[in-house]
């Protein structure tokens, strides 16, 4: 049957506009990330209290600088890092965006309920995401992320991510599932402590990251034996039970690929890494390097790891079939779970 050249035209442009965005949206989408800052100021006139925090005692105003400073470095860096392979390509899109829609200050301790497992009492996540209305902000807002500033000091107990949701609680803690308010959709709440700095507050993000993909990828229904076989912990971070270095892929927060010790950042034995040109069937170009790489710095190493994951744009495949953007599980994780979604895309 003979189609008229204006009919082919319609057809044609009615598969790019309905159809091609679809099968591009989760590739080349940027998650958006709204976030909640909570800060904790315990204080004793112009200072804060360290009687509360146990080692911090500067000015207030010094503190509430560094904290904002931090917060907003960290908005800036964690989007950067993102983005995939930016090192190669400047024009490299970020794979989530984060955006503060609220800051609540308090000049009092952080809440905290006496715990039976710890010497100290823990933080009490569920008085303060009640006591800024987090259901609200979550489930009308689309909240993503509540950031916690206050202290540890040997004073009380913290977890440096905390999940919850209709999911369940993938988080670097003890994924207590009564820690946090269980709303209609997930969140996640970082607790950082002002008497460190960026790179701290960076590394939380970067083992969530990890407990993130690892969940996805079947770790924690795998056999410890199989890690090394696993898409995820063993082809992209190259490790096994033991958390160390096996094969140098990629490496993982405490582990570059040259590594031989947890937070061994600085080391300045070569290996040849391929985690600049990471293939998941292990092809990648390797090249030689160690610590001048990411410059002996932690936040740098950090950078160059999360823009090696497959994000925005990239043309990764496993066994014949196409990788996903990795930063839908942070970006997305309800939509990616409903969705059905793993490492490698859904047929």
């Amino acid at each position: 049957m003979h189609i008229p050249r204006f009919l082919k035209k319609w057809i044609l442009s009615c598969i790019v506009i309905t159809v091609f965005p679809v099968l591009l949206s989760a590739m080349d989408k940027t998650y958006e990330i709204p976030i909640i800052v909570v800060k904790y100021f315990p204080v004793k006139g112009d200072l804060i209290d360290i009687s509360v925090t146990g080692d911090w005692g500067k000015s207030l105003s010094f503190t509430q600088q560094k904290v904002d400073s931090i917060s907003n470095r960290l908005v800036d860096v964690l989007g950067n890092a993102s983005r995939y392979r930016a090192y190669k390509n400047s024009s490299a899109k970020p794979g989530v965006h984060y955006t503060v829609l609220k800051t609540y200050e308090y000049y009092e301790p952080l809440p905290t309920i006496v715990s039976g497992k710890r010497k100290v009492p823990m933080t009490d996540y569920v008085s303060i995401v009640k006591k800024i209305n987090g259901q609200e902000w979550i489930e009308k807002n689309g909240v993503k992320e509540i950031w916690v500033w206050g202290y540890d000091g040997g004073k009380v107990g913290l977890w440096e991510s905390n999940m919850a949701g209709p999911y369940g609680d993938v988080s670097n803690s003890d994924r207590d599932s009564n820690d946090l308010p269980l709303f209609s959709s997930t969140y996640t709440l970082y607790h950082y402590n002002y008497q460190r700095g960026l790179s701290e507050a960076m590394e939380d993000h970067m083992h969530q990251i990890e407990a993130v993909l690892n969940s996805v990828d079947g770790r924690d229904t795998t056999d410890e034996k199989n890690w090394a076989s696993l898409l995820f912990w063993g082809k992209y971070v190259g490790s096994d039970i033991s958390h160390k270095i096996i094969v140098p892929h990629c490496g993982w927060a405490h582990y570059p690929p040259n590594a031989v010790k947890d937070y061994d950042w600085k080391n300045q034995s070569y290996v040849e890494s391929d985690i600049e040109d990471w293939q998941p069937d292990g092809t990648g170009k390797k090249v030689r390097m160690n610590s001048d790489r990411w410059n002996s710095s932690s936040i740098d190493w950090f950078t160059l790891w999360m823009q090696s994951l497959p994000g925005v744009g990239h043309q990764l495949s496993y066994k014949g079939e196409p990788l996903n953007n990795w930063w839908m599980f942070i970006g997305d994780y309800d939509g990616a779970k409903k969705a059905g979604e793993r490492l490698v895309k859904k047929k």
